[in-house]
C-alpha cells in the first residue's frame, strides 16, 4: 500500500531539512548504486574552478535539464 498524505496535510520541508538529507545519503556510501545515481542527479557534481563565475548558470542549466 502506498503512503498518501491525508487530505489538508502539507508536506513542507525547511531548506536545512532538505540540504542535510539529500547531503547526508550524498555522502555516505552505503553501496545502493541506485540511490547514489539518484543523489547525483538531484546534487550535481561540478568543479566550479574550471569555469568562470558567469558560466556556473548555463552549465548547471545543462546538468540539470531533466528536471
Amino acid at each position: 500500500m502506498e503512503n498518501y498524505l491525508i487530505p489538508g496535510f502539507r508536506f513542507y520541508p525547511t531548506e536545512e531539512e532538505l540540504i542535510s538529507f539529500y547531503l547526508q545519503h550524498k555522502l555516505e556510501d552505503d553501496g545502493d548504486d541506485d540511490l547514489k545515481q539518484a543523489m547525483d542527479q538531484i546534487i550535481p557534481i561540478l568543479d566550479i574552478y574550471n569555469f568562470n563565475p558567469w558560466d556556473l548558470p548555463r552549465n548547471l542549466q545543462v546538468i540539470m535539464k531533466g528536471f
